[in-house]
Parts: structure tokens; sequence; C-alpha cells
């Protein structure tokens, strides 16, 4: 059998020069395993290219081979247990024949060859006079007219000509394929079967008719619809067009040709991201999913969504629609990294010295964060040297720009103050290779911060901006810069899954003209609530001063665990009120919040994050929820990320009192003799008088609005 599948790899590979000639398929005979990847009429065509190859051989554009390679290139077929193939034509009718041959090790002159199909030689063999040899050479064959020596029923041997000379063969070469499954979708029939070879632009597949089946059902004039995947996956989906079939009996081959070379994989962008040309340039290294070959190609250029590299015409690999599963972005041999990608298009490039080339272009689908988070630093120093993302910090310096910009101000540091050590060793853990839950943008210039903003994945699929600060006595927009640096991070990760980015939020004071100018006026230009959205928060600290005699609710009154129901109570009265993206952003959904993941990824970076879930209700009926968010002091220094959010469902019988008595009663529960607040709607805390600090907007922007934002962001950053 390995002699068998060797033989079905040569034939599969001489296919190649079939495209170019228009010839008549003929019904064959039933083939053996090992013929069937060459036909009748493919066996006549490579008879008729050695044929031709005769006539031109004089000509001064023929390339001669010579002996010495000749040689090398046969011993290089033994060493890959490839195969020959040997031409004969019929002594009468002048029929061709092409038979298999395994070359063994040739030292000389001397070439001896044992069949690779000895039970097709005996019979008609002597009926046939031996014409020339075929070496397969890539996408080239050479021809060689050797001595015949001697033949017999196991072996034949030659003395090789002092030179051969090349044959042309098709353009592209096509690529044997090794345990893909190929199903063929067409007017709801489905066929199954296996890919047999392909280049980037063809396909050959052998499908079975299963009965009541038959291949009748297969319409050549129609598009068909072809899957193919093996056990790790589905590796390719498409449309294609039937341009050549075989058929016999319950089994037929069928050539077919993609109809599109460029996919729409994600919705279109007006604001893509930036691509860059790096020097040195990186390679990819890849195992191809259908031939199980690693193949390295050149990087053309590169974002942190995508790349495209360069092929060469005539051994394409990359199909539009197809999956790469692992590939290694390699930059100088020495930065690797791991990612998933689809290949999006394919364009020819302008033919140069070194034949036609081809551009493919990939888009990531998913990569390690780690890794994701280095190649989008590299590439923002790309555009600006002196921006930094995730960079190692000097903590001292960084709390001297703090302190310096004004952003922690007189009564936030007496907030913070009596919690400033284990704040310290908090941000120790953020700025110290957390990318997966923590990432912080830098502009600095002769070594010192100008600009700084953070952000934090908060939510399974939500990240929330903080900590936007710069000098301003720079004069080099360093507040906008890192804006800048923040937005395309978003818009070069939002799409790879293991950012897990959905939505990005932050929380921001009216009074604050710069925030207020970039997300409160992003909101409305949007004018969308389901693409932007702006809610109110009542911002206070509850002290609790009732330890040990704390009152109780009235009877009537109720708090427990949350149940699936009240949150969609929750979601029925916010779609009424607001119809915003807080509660999907906050994770307050039904669906969402028995899950927590993103807890035990703070646990393994050595942060806290807790989320608990309360329902106030009289005699049953749905009052308010609370969400206690529990984190390390300091996470955000307003505690936005340590605090119990409340929201009213139902104002009708629910007074301050009551609020005050539930929050005491959590602040108990979690051993808090403060704890901040955030209570919606601020309408309420107004009615019922409750006084607050501040108020906090909730901004929350869907990634399936970003070139709304962008473009609206984009005014602003013009002129940087």
């Amino acid at each position: 059998m390995e002699k068998v599948d060797t033989a079905k790899k040569r034939l599969r590979l001489i296919e190649s020069v079939t495209e170019s000639v228009d010839s008549q398929s003929t019904q064959p005979k039933k083939r053996s395993d090992a013929d069937t990847q060459i036909s009748p009429a493919e066996k006549k065509v490579l008879y008729a290219v050695s044929r031709r190859s005769a006539e031109n051989q004089g000509s001064t554009e023929a390339v001669s081979v010579s002996k010495t390679q000749l040689i090398n290139k046969i011993n290089f077929i033994n060493f890959q247990d490839n195969t020959l193939l040997i031409n004969f034509k019929h002594r009468k009718y002048q029929s061709p024949l092409t038979l298999l041959a395994e070359p063994q090790t040739c030292l000389g002159d001397n070439l001896n060859c044992s069949w690779a199909e000895p039970k097709k030689i005996l019979s008609e063999l002597s009926l046939y006079e031996f014409q020339d040899l075929l070496i397969p050479d890539g996408q080239k064959l050479i021809r060689a007219e050797p001595r015949l020596v001697r033949m017999d029923a196991e072996t034949i041997s030659f003395r090789l000509p002092e030179n051969g000379y090349e044959v042309s063969s098709r353009t592209m070469m096509r690529h044997v394929c090794k345990n893909i499954t190929a199903q063929l979708i067409q007017n709801s029939s489905f066929f199954s079967g296996s890919l047999v070879d392909f280049n980037a632009c063809s396909l050959k597949t052998e499908l079975t008719a299963e009965p009541p089946q038959t291949l009748d059902w297969i319409n050549p004039a129609s598009p068909v619809n072809l899957i193919l995947s093996d056990a790790a996956g589905t590796h390719y989906t498409g449309e294609c067009k039937i341009i050549r079939q075989t058929t016999h009996q319950n089994t037929g081959t069928y050539i077919l040709r993609p109809l599109r070379f460029e996919i729409q994989r994600f919705k279109h962008k007006e604001f893509r991201s930036h691509r860059y040309k790096i020097t040195p340039s990186p390679n990819i290294r890849f195992r191809h999913p259908f031939i199980k070959r690693i193949f390295d190609l050149k990087v053309i250029d590169l974002s942190g969504s995508g790349f495209s590299v360069e092929e060469d015409a005539g051994n394409a690999v990359l199909l539009p629609g197809m999956i790469l599963p692992q590939i290694e972005l390699n930059f100088a041999n020495s930065f690797p990294f791991q990612c998933k990608a689809q290949v999006v298009y394919r364009r020819e490039l302008d033919a140069g010295q070194a034949g036609k080339k081809i551009k493919c272009g990939l888009a990531l689908l998913d990569m390690d964060i780690h890794d994701h988070v280095k190649l989008v630093a590299m590439l923002h120093q790309a555009k600006n040297q002196n921006s930094y993302i995730c960079n190692n910090v000097n903590q001292s310096e960084l709390w001297n720009f703090f302190f310096d910009t004004g952003f922690i101000y007189p009564n936030k540091y007496a907030f913070i103050q009596k919690n400033k050590d284990k704040i310290k060793k908090t941000y120790e853990r953020l700025y110290s290779n957390n990318p997966h839950i923590a990432r912080h943008f830098i502009y600095r210039d002769n070594g010192r911060i100008l600009g700084h903003m953070a952000m934090i994945r908060f939510y399974e699929n939500t990240w929330m901006v903080h900590h936007h600060a710069a000098r301003k006595s720079s004069g080099k927009k360093a507040g906008l810069i890192v804006l800048d640096q923040v937005g395309r991070m978003i818009n070069d990760s939002h799409r790879i899954y293991s950012i897990h980015m959905d939505y990005i939020i932050a929380y921001y004071r009216s009074d604050n003209k710069f925030p207020s100018r970039i997300f409160g006026s992003a909101a409305k230009s949007i004018n969308d609530p389901k693409g932007c959205s702006v809610d109110t928060f009542a911002y206070y600290h509850h002290r609790n001063t009732t330890a040990g005699h704390r009152p109780d609710l009235p009877p009537e009154w109720h708090l427990a665990p949350t149940q699936p129901e009240d949150l969609e109570e929750l979601g029925r009265y916010y779609e009424y009120v607001a119809g915003g993206l807080m509660l999907d952003a906050l994770d307050l959904t039904a669906d969402k919040f028995s899950h927590d993941h993103l807890s035990t990824l703070y646990h393994q970076a050595g942060l806290r994050r807790e989320r608990h879930f309360y329902s106030l209700k009289k005699n049953g009926r749905l009052k308010a929820l609370v969400t206690a968010v529990l984190s390390d002091s300091g996470l955000n220094l307003s505690d936005l990320t340590n605090c119990l959010k409340v929201f009213v469902v139902d104002s009708q019988e629910l007074t301050a009192d009551i609020i005050k008595v539930m929050l005491s009663s959590l602040a108990e529960k979690f051993q808090q003799r403060e704890i901040t607040v955030l209570l919606y709607p601020v309408a309420f805390a107004d009615d019922q008088a409750i006084a607050y600090e501040k108020l906090y907007n909730l901004w929350a922007l869907s990634m399936q609005s970003t070139d709304e934002y962008f473009r609206y962001l984009n005014r602003l950053l013009r002129f940087i």
C-alpha cells in the first residue's frame, strides 16, 4: 500500500498538464487505487507533451539539463520515495501508454527502476516500444531519451543520455491532499468524498453517490457549495463552479473553480487598521491544512488585525476562504508569534524579474493575547517612537505623573490615602505583564511621561477605559496621542476572540470638559443608543453606622439572591426608560450573570474580583436590583470597580430609608464600614432627597459601531 500511495502522489502532480489541453474525457473502466489519478486521456496528454518536446528540443529556447543534473533529480526522487513516468507507444496503433517506475540509487550512467504497478506490465508490454522517460521536477517535467538496456516484469534498466530537456507543464502546480473530506451541496442534495489535489485556483474532488442518489443530481451548469474539513475541523467553505467532470457508476471526479477570490470575513469598516511595512519584513510559517506541508512566505505589510503575504503564482497554495489554524509570524527568526487566520483575498501583482507574484490578504481570527499586545506595541512604535503599550513602567515615576498632572487631586488623595500601600501593590500587579486583564498606554519623551491612559477588562466581554491624564505643559498634545493609541488598539483588537472585546465603557463626570467632549459628544454624534449610550448614576459613599444594632427591613420587604427572572424584569425596565447598552456591557442579563470566568483570571494575577447579585422585593414584586462588585482598592481610583450598583426598577413605596437599611445590610455582609454606591436612576435619588457627592456618566460603545465613533474621533485627532 505504501508504494501505491507513492504512485498516487506522483500521478496527481502530473495531472497538472491537462488543464491547458482541450480534450474530451472518456468513460474509464473501473481503476485500481494506484491508477485513480491518471486517466487514459491524461496519459495521452503526457505522450503529446513528450512528442512536442522531441520536435522542439533543437530550438534555441529549449532548456537543456545535463547528465549530472538528471542523476541528482533521480536520486532526489528516490530519496522522497516517489516515481518516474515511463512512456511507451503501441507498435501498431501508435497509442500511448504511461507507466510508473521507482528509481533505484543512480551513481553513474546506468539507471535501474522497479515497476510501481507490476500487475499491469506482463500481458501488454510486448506490444509497446519504449519512447522516453519523464522526471517530475516541481512544476516542470524533465524529458530524457535514455537507451533501453533491459526490461522484464519486475524491472527496467537504462543507460542515461548526456542531457535531457525541460518540458513545460501547467503554470500552477497542483498539490496532493491528504485525508481531507469534501462535502458538496447543490439544490438540497449532499454528496461526500475527498479532496484529491488543489491549487489556489481549482480543486479536484472525488465524490460518491449513496443510493437513492445518483450523480445525475449534480447539475454542472449550476454553482455548488463546497466544504473541506478533516478531524481538526472545517478549513474551507465556498461557492464553486464545476469546470470538468468524469463519472463512473456511483463515483465521480469533479474539477471545481471558486467563484470568488475575495471574501468579506467581517462587516465592512470605513476605518480600517493601519498597515505598516516593517524592516526587516517578517515571515509567516504554517502547515498547510490540505497538504500537511510546511510553507514559509514573506509578509508584505502588517497590522494588528491582519497581514498580506507574497507567493509565487506557479506554486500558490492560499485559497481565499481557507482557514489556517496555526501560523507562526516570525520577525528575524527571533520574535515568533502564534495566530489563527483566514485568507480573505488573492490578487495578482505586477510581474517582476522573478516572475508573476500573488498578494494574499489574511485576517486574524485569534491570537494569544500576550503576543497580540506585543505585536500592536511594535506597530504603534513604528508610527510614533514615543508611544508605548504595556511597557515596563517605573512605579515612582508613574505616581509622580498622577500627582503632577492633577489626576490625583487633594480630595481624591484623601480618599485613597488610608489604603495607599495596598494600592501600590495593586498597580505593581496591573502593570506587570497582565495584558489579558489590564493595558496601559504611555506617551513619553526624553524619559519623561507626558501622557497616560489605561484600560481593564472588568466584565466578560467589556473593557473599561480610565486613568486618562496628560501634562498640559508639554505642548505635544500627549492626551490626544494616548487617546489615539487606545482607539487604534480597539480597532486592531476587537475582532480577535481571545481579547473578549464586544464593548468599551468609560465613566466620566459632566463637568470634566475633555471626556465630555470625547465620550458624551460621540454618543450624540452616533445618535443610536444601541451603538453608543450614556447612562447617569448618582455617586456617593454609604457609611455603615448601625453595626450591631442594624434595623431590619419591614416584614413585607425581602432581600434575596437574584434570580434570572429578576434580571429579565430589569431588562424590560431599562429598555423602556433608556434602551442603551449598559446592561449588556455590565453583564446584567439573564444569560450572563451566572458566568464569571473573569474572576479566575484576576485571581491568577494576584488580584481580587467578585460579583454578587441581590434583589429587593416587596411582597414578591421586584423593586430594586443590586450588584456588588468587589475588587482591590485602587483598581480604579474612584472605586468604580469596588462598589454597590443599585438599580431601582419600581420606585413606588420604595424610600430612602429602605435603601439605607439594605445598603447597611450588604456593607455588613461584605465587612465594609464604608462602601461606594452608584444609584440608578438619578431621578430616584432626587425624589427621595438622597444626598450624593457627584454624578458619573457611564459611556458604552458597541464594537459594531466603531466606524461611527472613529468618524467622530477623527475630527478631533486630525491636527496631531
